[in-house]
């Protein structure tokens, strides 16, 4: 078995793209209409894939509170530094070992997404 990806209802699809592109640095891969009133499109390369579904007639996005996507970074500070420029809460940098250090930001639909540098 292998991990396709992870799909993500958003409220607003090019909110979300700006976020995941500009601010997460994935690739928008492709992008395309699913019938009425739903886009759909797909960024990442490699292993990390993300779907993002956007229903206009959908009012409502219900993420969870106990869920989060994790993503490698190479610099925590200029990371913390970006999501802040862009006009994103960072929550206080966490280090629970030597080897590890995150904080969280959370998505324009309610994900909390982890940025994770590895020292």
């Amino acid at each position: 078995m292998k991990f396709c990806w992870s799909t993500l209802m958003v409220k607003n699809l090019e909110e979300s793209l700006n976020f995941y592109q500009g601010i997460v640095g994935l690739k928008l891969e492709r992008r395309f209409p699913a019938g009425p009133d739903t886009e759909i499109a797909f960024l990442g390369d490699g292993e990390t894939k993300i779907e993002l579904i956007c229903n206009t007639k959908k009012a409502e996005i219900n993420v969870g509170t106990d869920i989060s996507w994790g993503f490698e970074v190479e610099s925590l500070d200029k990371t913390m530094a970006l999501v802040t420029e862009k006009g994103y809460t960072a929550s206080d940098p966490v280090q629970p070992n030597p080897h590890t250090k995150f904080f969280y930001v959370t998505d324009p639909n309610g994900l909390k997404i982890q940025f994770v540098e590895n020292l």
